[in-house]
């Protein structure tokens, strides 16, 4: 590929939640001038901004420039539910035990947390936004709790700590009485995401990587040693370009086919009032994933990462065209409230503050495209639904190979296969919908 025209970022479905509760931001710098820089990262998320930071690590004296379509924590680092997640979380399977080397990727995982961590300190991130908490496989049937069994056995072949909880611990930890039990485990650290996207963006800013927001490329070309990115309001040439734009991989014509492009959705209460903090009970954070991959994650905060807040997340469509539409997100959000108010009911009713649709992007093969694509030109893309962790990743990975760096995470993203080849369309989107209700229906407790 030397040439390419992008396809159209469409809007996302409804706030990003997590953006809006930090209040204002400063204004944006788009892109609005022909420039040059030495490397050229597009996308501002988890793996755009990792991908910057390893860059300079690696070349303290090298141009970089950031593009993003939207504002910095507008889009998917604004959309998820901030778990950085060390132990396997495959989403695919029924209790999240990988089907790979569960021990070289947990070594990863934590490689990614540790680079994280390191950035919190060295820019001076709020440690709120990074609190290393642990979190809860919640299970609220028997079934579910043979889940959670299962997988306790998996981690401890693999040499790893994990705590059962009985239903009073987690009633106490949770203030709701609809978990009958639940698996706790310590690694996984519990991320206000835009703030923590937000400070890694300053950080980098300070370090003289240029972020230009509301600049989406329009055109991405290679002529002679250069590539030519073009954005709405302007252009740059680099000698290097890093893609990290996960499933709209696809939008600048690679992997067509072969990418499931789907969409969670959230919602997230208004602020509580003491009344409401008195009725819930429970501690003021914490973390609940369901032991059934498709059942519901529930997140408390409190005020030092954005106020009293719960977050629910359920339900999941495939839209091949990027595009969660507002019936979507209205549809879930119905869901999501019924979910709320069985988990609480003594906040029965609440109306949600929030309401919104979050993109992520699989592989029928659970692979990442962490490559070379052409000469110059390096994408740390596809995050199989686990955007923090792998993001971080697959942008280190990339950055390293743009410096001509080999490593443990090369070597991994390296060695594995090509994404398979999905199903043609309709017969996709049909299938793979139908199918999310199913689990979506078998998980209806979780």
């Amino acid at each position: 590929m030397t040439k390419a025209s992008v396809r159209k970022f469409a809007p996302l479905a409804g706030p990003a939640a997590w953006n809006d509760i930090l209040g204002p931001h400063p204004a944006a710098q788009p892109l609005i001038t022909a420039s040059t820089a030495d490397i050229v990262i597009i996308g501002a998320g988890f793996a755009g901004l990792s991908a910057a930071r390893r860059v300079k690590q690696l070349q303290p004296n090298a141009s970089v420039v950031v593009l993003d379509a939207l504002r910095v924590g507008e889009g998917s680092a604004g959309r998820n539910s901030g778990f950085m997640i060390d132990l396997p979380h495959d989403l695919a399977s029924d209790d999240y035990a990988g089907a790979g080397d569960d021990r070289a990727m947990i070594d990863l995982n934590r490689h990614a947390i540790a680079f994280a961590g390191d950035a919190v300190e060295e820019y001076g991130i709020d440690p709120n936004f990074f609190d290393r908490a642990g979190k809860v496989n919640g299970a609220a049937s028997a079934r579910a709790q043979s889940h959670n069994e299962s997988y306790a056995q998996h981690l401890l072949s693999l040499g790893e700590a994990s705590e059962a909880l009985d239903r009073q611990q987690m009633q106490d930890l949770t203030g709701s009485p609809h978990y009958a039990s639940g698996l706790y485990t310590p690694g996984t650290v519990m991320l206000q995401p835009a703030g923590y996207i937000h400070g890694l963006a300053k950080g980098l800013r300070a370090q003289g990587v240029m972020i230009h927001e509301n600049s989406p490329v329009t055109a991405l070309h290679r002529k002679g040693t250069a590539w030519h990115v073009t954005t709405s309001k302007g252009s740059i040439s680099a000698g290097q370009v890093i893609l990290n734009v996960n499933g709209h991989l696809e939008s600048f014509g690679f992997e067509q086919g072969k990418l499931m492009q789907v969409f969670l959705y959230a919602v997230m209460t208004p602020e509580l009032d003491p009344a409401m903090l008195a009725r819930l009970g429970g501690q003021s954070r914490w973390g609940v994933t369901p032991s059934d991959p498709m059942g519901t994650t529930v997140r408390r905060i409190d005020t030092g990462q954005g106020g009293n807040r719960i977050i629910t997340r359920t339900c999941a469509t495939l839209n091949p065209n990027c595009v969660a539409s507002s019936s979507n997100v209205a549809r879930a959000a119905k869901v999501m409230q019924r979910k709320f108010d069985q988990r609480f009911p003594q906040l029965a009713g609440l109306k949600m503050e929030h309401a919104w649709a979050g993109h992520l992007c699989l592989t029928r093969n659970s692979v990442s495209v962490m490559r070379q694509l052409d000469d110059g030109l390096y994408s740390g893309c596809v995050q199989n639904g686990l955007g923090t962790t792998r993001g971080t990743l697959t942008g280190i990975g990339a950055a390293e190979l743009a410096c001509g760096e080999t490593s443990a995470i090369t070597r991994h993203f390296g060695a594995e296969q090509p994404p398979k080849k999905l199903p043609p369309q309709p017969f996709q989107q049909i299938g793979a919908n139908a199918l999310l209700r199913y689990r979506e229906w078998r998980a209806e407790s979780e």
